[in-house]
């Protein structure tokens, strides 16, 4: 892409996201690369405006709310070579017209796993600890726990198995190093050596779920990974053991979920459910082994100029001439959310 005239970008994103996603340092930054109208935030491809921007535009900056990158899209950006999106998954953003034309694609995917996989270690920590459990006992009785009330509490030697090393599995492991956990792992596509450098010990799911007491799921939302943690697997999990699912809420029978976590057998951490939200009425809000929070381990905040920069980096690469450090590819998505 590299020429004598910067590349004509366009957002397309909910101009909410904006200002957080791109500060205006970061902006002027991306504004000395690119020739961009920072004004014009497009989350509709047919409104004013859009048809002359789209049609000079070779990258497309896209974020949250950005529509479907289809033929129709393709057809009106005759110039398109690079959509940098300044998110997470691409799985459902890009469609099969920009593989087919070649578009290069690069995500913030990368950059978005750092704040779930710190959001789990605390998690993780606060589980051994017991602490969401004794937050509700101190409530009730106003007194400090007997020794015999925690005589099965602490972090020195509490098995963490973590399932998909993804990236945000990934920098989990890298979290957790430093920590007295035994960890393990299942990966598909990971062999026991990989795991063993990662730090962790390679088991298939089901021993896995045997083993851990507190088990951690990063795996992508993908056909093969539906509901993979069912009834029968959910029952495999040790009595009073937390499951943290901070992917998707598809990976897991919510039927079957509630069910156990009604029953009180087991504990968890949900950061994502199906349906999410959960309807008004779920009894998953007021269970006491229930710890919900409404989809916020990703980046939020201060943690969204963190995606931009990334965003920031790739087009300055391209208008170098140099391939992305995070690029996409049509194969990938076999495997990656």
């Amino acid at each position: 892409m590299s020429s004598a005239q910067p590349p004509g970008a366009v957002f397309a994103m909910d101009p909410v996201h904006l200002p957080l996603l791109f500060p205006e340092p970061l902006l002027a930054r991306l504004k000395q690369t690119a020739d961009i109208d920072t004004a014009l935030v497009l989350r509709d491809f047919t409104a004013p405006g859009a048809a002359a921007a789209l049609a000079r535009a070779e990258v497309l900056i896209t974020g949250w709310g950005c529509p479907h990158l289809g033929a129709e899209l393709l057809a009106a950006a005759p110039r398109l070579r690079a959509v940098l999106h300044a998110a997470g998954s691409v799985r459902s953003l890009v469609g099969e017209a920009c593989w087919e034309r070649g578009v290069t694609v690069s995500s913030a995917v990368a950059a978005n796993a750092l704040p779930v996989a710190e959001y789990t270690l605390a998690m993780i920590l606060l589980a051994g600890k017991d602490a969401f459990a004794q937050r509700e006992r101190f409530r009730a009785t106003h007194a400090r726990p007997s020794p015999a009330e925690t005589a099965a509490t602490g972090n020195l030697g509490r098995r963490v198995g973590v399932i998909g090393a993804s990236r945000v599995g990934r920098r989990l492991l890298e979290l957790l190093r430093p920590f007295d956990f035994e960890v393990l792992l299942h990966d598909p596509y990971v062999t026991p050596d990989e795991a063993t450098a990662l730090g962790a010990r390679a088991l298939p799911l089901e021993d896995l779920l045997r083993r851990s007491d507190i088990v951690s799921l990063h795996a992508p939302d993908i056909p093969e990974t539906f509901r993979m943690l069912d009834r029968g697997r959910l029952a495999l999990i040790r009595d009073r053991g937390m499951l943290i699912n901070t992917s998707r809420g598809a990976l897991v029978d919510p039927v079957a979920l509630s069910d156990e976590l009604i029953s009180g057998r087991l504990h968890a951490v949900l950061d994502v459910t199906e349906p999410e939200p959960l309807p008004v009425g779920s009894p998953l809000y007021a269970l006491p082994n229930v710890f919900l929070t409404p989809h916020i381990a990703g980046s939020l905040g201060n943690e969204l100029r963190r995606l931009g920069v990334t965003v920031v980096d790739e087009l300055e690469r391209l208008a170098a001439g140099l391939p992305p450090v995070h690029e996409v590819r049509r194969t990938d998505l076999v495997r990656v959310a």
